[in-house]
C-alpha cells in the first residue's frame, strides 16, 4: 500500500492520490450534510426552513470548495483519467453542475424574495439538492463499475443514487439534531429514524458490489491473509449502525447533552465506507484501467503543483476550521439585514 519514498515517481502519484481522497471524503461528508438538509425542506414547516437555512448559512460554500480541490487535483495531478472519467460521466457531472447553481441561487434569494416567491425558491433549494445528491450517487455507481455503460450498470448506479440521496438525508438529520431544538430537533430525530436504512442498504449494496467487479478486489476481500485487513471494517461499522439505531430512538437526551454524536458515529461511519472502497480500489484511480502511476503527471510536473498544493490546502482547512470554531452552538435564523 505504501510507495517507495525515495523514488518520486512513486511517492508523488502516492501523494496526490491521498490528498485527492482526503479532500472527497471531506467533501461527501461536510457538504453531504447541507445537501441532506436541503433534501429534507419539504419535510419542514416555514418557519422551521429559516432555522434549517441558518444551520448550514456559515458553512455551504466553504464545505463546496472541497469538491473544487478535489477535482482540481484529478485535472492536474492525473489528466489521462481526469479525461477519460469527466468524458465518461459528462451529462451526470452537467446534471450536478446545474444542481448546485439552483440551490446556490436559490439560497441567497429565499432571503431577500417576497412572501409570495419564497414558497418558489425554497423548492428549488430542494430540487437543486437532490439533483446533486442524485447525480453524485449516480457517478459513484458507474465509477464502482468501472465506468462501464450497460443497462446493468446503470441500474447500479441509479440503486445507488437513491441509496446517496437518503443516506445524505440522514447526515443532514445528524447535522439538524445537533443545531437545533426543540419541535425541529424532535422532528430532525424522527427524520434520521427513518432515513437510516438509506444509509445501511447503500453501504451493503456498495459493499456487495466491489468485489464482484474485478477477481482482484474478490481476491484482496475473501482470501487469507488479504481479507485480515479489510475484516475490522464491516465489524466496526455493524457496531457504528446499532449505536446510530440505538441513539436516534432516545433522542434527544436530558438537557440535549451529546447531541453532536450523531453526527460524529454518521462522519465515522461514512469514513470507513470509504476506506474500504479506497483499500479495493487502489493502485486504480479508473478502476480496473488506469492506475494513478500510469495517469500520473511528470514528477516534475508534480513537484511543482505540490509546492501550490503545500499553500492551498492549509489556507482551505483553516477557513474551514475557523468557520466551524465561530459558529459553533445551536442555529440563529439566517438574516441579511
Amino acid at each position: 500500500m505504501f510507495p517507495d519514498f525515495a523514488n518520486p515517481a512513486e511517492w508523488l502519484p502516492w501523494a496526490f492520490a491521498s490528498l485527492m481522497g482526503f479532500s472527497i471524503l471531506v467533501y461527501v461528508v461536510l457538504d453531504g450534510f447541507d445537501l441532506g438538509v436541503g433534501i429534507l425542506f419539504p419535510f419542514a414547516e416555514d418557519a422551521e426552513k429559516d432555522r434549517m437555512i441558518g444551520s448550514i448559512g456559515p458553512f455551504w460554500d466553504a464545505n463546496e470548495t472541497w469538491l473544487v480541490l478535489a477535482v482540481g487535483l484529478l485535472l492536474v495531478a492525473f489528466p489521462s483519467a481526469h479525461g477519460l472519467i469527466l468524458t465518461t460521466l459528462y451529462l451526470p457531472v452537467f446534471i450536478m453542475l446545474i444542481g448546485l447553481i439552483l440551490r446556490g441561487v436559490a439560497f441567497e434569494f429565499r432571503a431577500k424574495a417576497h412572501a409570495k416567491h419564497k414558497k418558489l425558491w425554497n423548492n428549488l433549494f430542494f430540487v437543486g439538492s437532490t439533483m446533486t445528491a442524485l447525480s453524485q450517487g449516480f457517478m459513484l455507481g458507474l465509477y464502482i463499475m468501472g465506468l462501464e455503460q450497460t443497462w446493468a450498470t446503470y441500474a447500479f448506479a441509479a440503486l445507488t443514487a437513491v441509496f446517496l440521496t437518503v443516506g445524505y438525508s440522514f447526515i443532514g438529520a445528524a447535522w439538524l439534531i445537533h443545531k437545533t431544538e426543540g419541535a425541529l430537533q424532535l422532528k430532525s430525530v424522527q427524520w434520521a429514524r427513518e432515513s437510516l436504512w438509506g444509509v445501511i442498504l447503500g453501504i451493503g449494496a456498495v459493499s456487495l458490489a466491489t468485489p464482484l467487479v474485478s477477481t482482484r478486489i474478490f481476491d484482496r476481500w475473501l482470501q487469507f491473509p488479504e481479507a485480515l485487513w479489510l475484516a475490522p471494517i464491516p465489524v466496526i461499522s455493524g457496531l457504528m449502525v446499532l449505536w446510530l439505531w440505538r441513539m436516534v430512538r432516545v433522542m434527544p437526551y436530558a438537557g440535549d447533552v451529546r447531541s453532536w454524536l450523531p453526527f460524529a458515529v454518521a462522519t465515522g461511519l461514512f469514513s470507513l465506507a470509504y476506506v474500504g472502497m479506497a483499500y479495493s480500489f487502489y493502485p486504480y484511480v479508473v478502476p480496473e484501467r488506469l492506475t494513478i502511476y500510469e495517469a500520473a503527471a511528470a514528477p516534475e510536473s508534480l513537484l511543482i503543483i505540490l509546492v501550490g498544493a503545500c499553500f492551498v490546502v492549509p489556507v482551505i482547512a483553516g477557513y474551514s476550521i475557523l468557520a466551524y470554531t465561530i459558529f459553533r452552538g445551536k442555529a440563529t435564523e439566517l438574516r441579511y439585514d
